[in-house]
């Protein structure tokens, strides 16, 4: 029971913070410990490099270089323009990324 309400509290951590993201959508997962926020609106917009967001997998890649944050394209699972971000590490981590992934958005025009 103590697992289940630490990761049930990580999840809605980082689904609250995704979902305050402009442009992202996060559901709310019932099990795993992986949540899939999409991003339709983000689609075409652009980052202070230049690059194009096209499609997922650029998102993906755009967060892992520019916000040092790793998660998975959406496509992979069927999913797009979506990605899957596990939430199984602590809390301060999870923070952090959250943190990083909305600042990372915000700078894309």
């Amino acid at each position: 029971k103590e697992r289940a309400a630490a990761f049930q509290k990580r999840r809605d951590l980082v689904v609250g913070r995704l979902n305050a993201i402009d442009g992202m959508n996060c559901p709310t997962p019932e099990g795993a410990f992986y949540v899939y926020p999409s991003f339709p609106d983000l689609i075409g917009k652009t980052t202070p490099k230049g690059k194009v967001i096209d499609n997922d997998a650029a998102m993906v890649g755009y967060l892992l270089d520019e916000a040092r944050v790793a998660a998975v394209h959406g496509e992979a699972f069927g999913l797009s323009p979506a990605m899957r971000i596990s939430y199984a590490t602590s809390e301060a981590l999870l923070t952090e990324a959250c943190d990083r992934i909305e600042k990372a958005i915000g700078e894309l025009r």
